[in-house]
């Protein structure tokens, strides 16, 4: 397997688009200016769409990860590469659903009252505004309360489940951003999800509690979702100048073998800085570093999708 540090990391400066623009009278910057229409026109390229609906989600109990960037800039780089994605925010900070530019008031429509109130996807998903096919149900505080609500419920690890296999929609992937948590939210979308994504940060503890969220999936998978799996790892937070974050991506796929992906995220200050505009890094630097790894991390999953449909076919 290729290692991060062979990876399409230094693909592009770290400067945003507007320095390209009316700048094109001189050599380094019409240089600068075709490097980023070759950029745009890489972003552009459709991935192949699954035969049926996949669910991820996006999960790891240890804060501070990349999970929700993970997963907002994942649903907008599907989104912009031809598929309709649904992006399921289940932590009550609601930061997917701001990440996507989506408001998400207290006591605003939410995935809290599907969970809780019985009420269709459909009637609380809200269609992003700047990338079409992509949407969100959005999570409010009033999620925060849910964990105890659900404890006395009937069938409280397949609420979420229930809710999505009855959501009228043609969305190819949805996509569920977990709480750094394993409690009941999280053990909902493992229910409901085909595949776990993991983000795991290039850092000394990344390791650090990953155990006992890989023994949750196989208990799940032994007692509630046999269709649950390990999809895949990101690596995420990758510093290619630290002789650490090489280690930490050599440990962690010792681990995990192909489960890795060959992509690694880097860290990024454009990464850091999309959130708070209400944009996925994807519409708000498309020639950053993290947006273009996150095109890849996108592209690798689509591609895996693929091949999976490609087995279930032949079998």
């Amino acid at each position: 397997m290729t290692g991060p540090s062979t990876l399409q990391l230094d693909v592009s400066r770290e400067t945003g688009t507007d320095a390209f623009v009316d700048s094109s009278d001189t050599p380094i910057a019409a240089a600068a200016a075709a490097a980023l229409r070759a950029v745009q026109q890489h972003h552009s390229e459709p991935f192949p769409l699954p035969s049926e609906r996949q669910v991820l989600c996006v999960a790891n109990q240890k804060g501070g990860v990349g999970k929700t960037t993970t997963a907002v800039n994942l649903a907008a780089a599907l989104a912009l590469r031809g598929a309709e994605v649904v992006c399921i925010d289940l932590d009550p900070q609601g930061n997917a659903s701001t990440g996507l530019g989506v408001e998400h008031p207290p006591g605003g429509p939410s995935v809290y009252d599907a969970l809780i109130g019985g009420c269709p996807l459909q009637d609380v998903v809200v269609a992003s505004a700047e990338i079409p096919g992509l949407a969100c149900v959005p999570a409010t505080l009033d999620l925060a309360g849910a964990e105890i609500e659900l404890v006395a419920m009937p069938d409280r690890e397949f609420r979420l489940r229930a809710a999505i296999e009855g959501f009228e929609s043609s969305a190819h992937y949805v996509i569920i951003d977990c709480p750094p948590s394993l409690g009941l939210l999280t053990l909902n979308a493992l229910c409901a999800a085909r595949e776990v994504l993991i983000p795991i940060q290039c850092e000394y503890y990344a390791l650090e509690g990953l155990g006992q969220l890989v023994s949750t999936i196989e208990r799940v998978r032994a007692h509630l979702n046999p269709a649950l799996d390990i999809g895949a790892i990101a690596l995420t937070m990758f510093d290619g100048r630290t002789r650490l974050s090489e280690q930490v991506a050599q440990e962690v796929q010792s681990h995990f073998g192909p489960r890795v992906l060959s992509t690694a995220v880097p860290r990024s200050v454009r990464l850091a800085e999309a959130p708070s505009y209400g944009r996925p890094v994807l519409t708000y630097d498309p020639a950053s570093r993290g947006s273009i790894a996150y095109v890849e991390v996108a592209r690798e999953l689509a591609a895996r999708c693929a091949r999976n449909d490609s087995r279930s076919e032949e079998s």
